[in-house]
């Protein structure tokens, strides 16, 4: 028979051994999601979570990662970048991630780097374009969209193709790291080219009405402008651009699109070109059409809106790369996923998924080079450039 102090020690002993294991010895594996889900940009951050949860899904199907399922937390940064900071330390020092996806917006980004550095967790930033994102000397960011800098140079690969010629250009951006930077690398790739740089309107991430500042661009003389923003203003650009008979095309930066106006197209025979990481229309094109179209088939099975699949592969490539980091590492601890993320080769919805190094030496950060679409939208209607 065992005594009550003999029970009363191996009870504290077994409480002692559990307080020693270590935070991530889950039976499953978190990895935490910081997505803009109520808010001005709530639509693209939907998206993008969506597409994370099918890659959870379709991963999960095949067996997890080192023997277990993950478990993704999901966190609302409500497009605001306190907030952001907020979600970042919740999933940290509450849920005790290794690892975090996040957190779509430039500004959101930016404001939650200085947490991973504090305390050493890595991030995968699967949509902000500032590059100041993988210059600034935070070796715990791997970024799998595109910087503006990178955008820009590809579309300017493809400004030859328009008709009429591209001649002189205008801006309308939102008023924010994301905004002002896009316009920034556009504004000197269109100088290297000899294209004329006109006037810039901003506007306010929360701005409902864009009427005066389209006005003050209807009368510049420029072919093209330029519009930079989540997918609500870009719709609402498209929309009010139309409504004024603004004489100018309009092409959109950032991945965006304008989904409602599938819907409820614009006044009649207006259109708009949008610069896309994945052109849903054309499977086909993806560099891994059989990856694309699991996605796809996924999404589609799951009756979410047909073009959000254009943010939505950004969380189902960043779920992706975490996943093969974990597998490298072979734990799922946050210093050695890190180290893993150098190594990943990975066949995403946009096609490879790699890292090169950015910033200052000793403190690099990661940066894939994703690829470019440019689809035409009018009526209704999409066609792939």
């Amino acid at each position: 028979m065992t005594s009550p102090i003999t029970l009363r020690s191996a009870l504290a002993a077994a409480a002692l051994v559990a307080l020693a294991v270590p935070a991530f010895a889950q039976d499953t594996i978190k990895i935490g999601v910081s997505q803009p889900l109520t808010g001005p940009v709530a639509a693209s951050g939907t998206y993008v979570t969506n597409g994370a949860r099918i890659a959870a899904e379709v991963i999960n199907k095949k067996g997890g990662v080192l023997g277990k399922p993950i478990e993704l937390v999901i966190e609302d940064n409500k497009s605001n970048p306190r907030e952001a900071v907020n979600s970042a330390e919740k999933l940290i020092l509450k849920d005790k991630v290794p690892v975090i996806m996040g957190a779509w917006s430039s500004t959101f980004t930016l404001a939650v780097m200085p947490k991973l550095m504090e305390y050493g967790v890595p991030m995968v930033v699967e949509t902000a374009s500032s590059g100041k994102i993988t210059t600034a000397g935070n070796p715990w960011i791997f970024r799998i969209s595109p910087t503006s800098a990178m955008e820009a140079s590809a579309f300017g690969k493809k400004i030859d193709s328009f008709a009429p010629a591209i001649k002189k250009v205008d801006f309308l951006s939102v008023n924010n790291d994301w905004g002002l930077g896009a316009a920034a690398e556009f504004k000197k790739m269109f100088e290297a080219k000899g294209v004329a740089v006109g006037r810039t309107e901003t506007m306010a991430p929360d701005a409902t009405d864009l009427s005066a500042q389209l006005a003050a661009l209807k009368a510049t003389g420029s072919d093209t402008v330029i519009v930079t923003s989540g997918i609500e203003q870009l719709t609402l650009a498209i929309r009010q651009a139309g409504e004024q008979r603004l004489p100018q095309r309009i092409i959109t930066t950032g991945g965006s699109f304008p989904e409602p106006l599938l819907k409820t197209p614009g006044p009649k025979g207006y259109a708009s070109q949008h610069l896309l990481f994945f052109a849903p229309w054309e499977v086909k094109r993806a560099q891994y059409p059989e990856v694309a179209k699991e996605f796809a088939d996924a999404w589609d099975a799951r009756k979410l809106d047909f073009a959000g699949q254009t943010e939505g592969f950004r969380g189902y490539d960043g779920i992706l790369t975490i996943v093969e980091a974990i597998k490298i590492a072979g734990k799922a601890e946050p210093t050695a996923i890190r180290d893993a993320l150098w190594k990943v080769k990975v066949k995403g919805v946009n096609g490879d998924v790699g890292f090169v190094k950015e910033g200052p030496a000793g403190k690099e950060s990661g940066q894939n080079e994703p690829a470019i679409y440019v689809v035409e939208l009018k009526d209704g209607q999409v066609s792939v450039k």
